[in-house]
């Protein structure tokens, strides 16, 4: 499971693949797709502030850290699309990562 990180400046990047015992407390996005959605290549290549899902994925690492949580997930830019493997594994992981969530938030 990969998770966006927040740091101090309210920026986020994401993190590397992370096993399942050594994943941190975190808050999950639940959302409607829409156009100009933040992708797992835009965080990448560093244009994800360029977008519009921005706002999105912003309100969700400030809200986060509102409640004390560093790191979150949002299918749109956590998961590498282009990778069939793990996007079959995230299709397949996703109701325990949203059972896992110490908090989810809907947008």
């Amino acid at each position: 499971m990969r998770l966006l990180e927040r740091d101090n400046t309210g920026d986020f990047r994401l993190t590397p693949d992370l096993p399942i015992d050594k994943i941190p407390p975190y808050a999950i996005l639940s959302h409607t797709w829409g156009d100009g959605e933040v992708l797992f290549r835009d965080i990448t290549d560093g244009r994800h502030k360029s977008k519009a899902g921005y706002a999105k994925i912003s309100y969700c690492g400030d809200q986060a850290a509102h409640d004390g949580l560093n790191f979150f997930w949002v299918d749109t830019c956590c998961i590498d699309k282009s990778n069939s493997a793990e996007l079959q594994d995230a299709l397949n992981s996703m109701f325990r990562w949203y059972r896992n969530a110490a908090k989810c938030y809907v947008y």
